[in-house]
């Protein structure tokens, strides 16, 4: 009845029958679309319910801010507020450490100022006057946490705290950070003071790749020497010591009352390593179990895919190259997709298009094309020698069945001519 009259209105003109004829019409339309609308809610659902169920398998994280990085891709397995600036505290001098060996000589002998003696937090208990290399200042630094360690390390190196800052922010400009900006070279609170998890996650995947950096880093202990005191200096982290994860490599700890509890932490197993950054942990042991839960989702749903050495990859006329090895990490659940680009750039997607891997491969020379032409003639004289093998059996066969037919037909004939 209301489609009727709604008809009625608009059409005022028109009679029964042809309302009647419009109004059938319209409900055929109707339930139609009431159909397909059933369809897509179904449908939404179902795709909704499965979001839902993978969601489940993903690492449940308290902290605020939070990434897990795999180390030679820089792949990331998992993020949340990874962008957002916030304070490091301590985890700076991750940042001061591998500046410090690779544009320093750790050999050099660093006389401690008082202006290091006097610094505020942690401390390795450095006296004025003291001589110290290099190098134990960035052990002191990364092991027990040594704020006076970082500025003797800033003076040393660029002569004052702020000029240090200045030079340490352009270093990491030139490794590819865009939202840190360090003021010191400990991580003691400054507002202006920030980075996000996503550049600890660079910083540390960047300074893993010297084997200086990765030893300090991964020291557990130390015995420690100084004019104040001798004693063992003992890796603040807890995963390395008190609560130890298996497969872990490295770590810093920090805290300051602004920051919360921030941590990183590197871990290897089975051929895959993995980068897990925390910031404002809302305690110690939320941090840590923040950390497990990372590590835990790391080795258990994820891992190492190899693309092997010389694997040729073609496109239009050009032969692209794997020189080594390439190992990326994937999903248990991911389909991967290869694909090459006219400048050699190997691509890893998976089944949604995302990217997973870039890889530059070396245009393969002539001689390896040559060797590949070789190779492929052999393999296709193989195949002729089969053919022509294959051919002289049929044809001796042939020859054969002809031979005997002929001796039959000749004595077919002259049993024929007896006959007669």
């Amino acid at each position: 009845m209301i489609i009727k009259d709604a008809i009625r209105e608009v059409f005022m003109h028109v009679d029964n029958k042809t309302v009647l004829i419009i109004a059938n019409r319209l409900r055929g339309v109707m339930k139609k679309i009431l159909f397909f609308c059933l369809i897509a809610i179904t449908l939404n659902t179902l795709f909704y319910s499965k979001v839902l169920a993978d969601s489940k398998n993903l690492p449940h994280v308290n902290s605020e801010a939070v990434i897990l990085m795999e180390e030679k891709t820089g792949r990331v397995l998992y993020e949340k507020n990874a962008d957002l600036k916030m304070y490091p505290a301590s985890l700076t001098k991750v940042a001061t450490a591998i500046y410090a060996i690779e544009k320093g000589n750790l050999d050099d002998i660093v006389s401690i100022s008082k202006n290091a003696r006097s610094v505020d937090g942690t401390r390795v208990y450095l006296e004025a006057g003291e001589k110290v290399t290099l190098k134990k200042l960035v052990q002191g630094l990364l092991i027990n946490s040594g704020n006076d360690a970082g500025v003797s390390i800033a003076e040393h190196m660029d002569n004052s705290e702020k000029a240090f800052a200045e030079k340490l922010n352009e270093y990491m400009r030139a490794i590819g950070l865009q939202d840190t900006n360090f003021e010191n070279p400990h991580g003691l609170f400054n507002h202006e003071h920030t980075t996000t998890a996503r550049d600890l996650a660079k910083i540390t995947q960047y300074a893993m790749k010297n084997e200086e950096f990765r030893e300090i880093f991964g020291t557990r202990e130390l015995k420690w020497k100084g004019e104040a005191w001798e004693t063992t200096l003992f890796n603040h982290h807890k995963l390395m010591r008190e609560r130890p994860y298996e497969g872990v490599t490295g770590g810093k700890t920090g805290y300051v009352e602004q920051s919360g509890q921030t941590l990183i932490t590197t871990a290897t197993r089975e051929g895959m390593s993995v980068i897990a950054v925390i910031l404002k942990g809302q305690t110690q042991d939320a941090s840590y179990n923040d950390t497990i839960e990372l590590l835990d989702y790391a080795f258990t749903g994820f891992k190492i895919m190899v693309i092997p050495k010389g694997k040729e990859f073609k496109i239009n006329n050009s032969t692209f190259i794997t020189e080594a090895n390439k190992s990326l990490p994937i999903s248990k659940n991911e389909k991967i997709m290869e694909d090459i680009t006219d400048a050699g750039v190997l691509e890893i997607r998976n089944q949604n298009q995302a990217l997973i891997a870039s890889f530059q491969l070396n245009k393969a020379k002539k001689t390896e094309t040559i060797e590949s032409r070789q190779k492929e003639e052999k393999k296709d004289e193989g195949l002729n020698q089969k053919k022509y093998s294959y051919f002289f059996i049929v044809s001796l066969l042939l020859g054969i069945s002809i031979l005997c037919f002929f001796f039959r037909f000749r004595r077919n004939k002259r049993r024929f001519k007896k006959l007669r």
